[in-house]
């Protein structure tokens, strides 16, 4: 399976390990932004796949960057990461239609399933 996919988070590290895991695994990594507004500008400029979108960033959170791609496209496969407690901000996400979400820190079966499951 492959899919064309756009890593969102402010954390370079974080971009890092989650397009080590999918670049391993087939996937194609067509660009990284770091914050919810770079999010939305390369999401018009690329028409990933999907996108992994952290919640808490910069400039434009996630679930704001997430409502404004969804506006773009209301059928764009976004899975939303964030760290541990924040389970309110994944309810919205999941509200402003996110797709799944994956718990910081990665672990990459649940990374790959997810993004497997959303693609379908």
């Amino acid at each position: 399976m492959s899919g064309r996919i756009l890593i969102v988070d402010d954390a370079a590290f974080m971009r890092m390990m989650i397009k080590d895991i999918l670049t391993k695994n087939g996937f194609e990594v067509v660009g990284e932004a770091a914050d919810g507004a770079q999010a939305v500008e390369k999401f018009k400029e690329l028409s990933p796949d999907l996108v992994t979108m952290d919640i808490t960033m910069p400039e434009m959170d996630g679930i704001t960057s997430l409502k404004e791609i969804k506006q773009i496209d209301p059928n764009a496969k976004v899975i939303m990461c964030s760290a541990m407690g924040q389970q309110a901000m994944v309810i919205d996400a999941i509200q402003a239609g996110a797709k799944d979400f994956i718990v910081k820190p990665f672990q990459a079966d649940r990374v790959l399933e997810a993004i497997k499951k959303t693609l379908g």
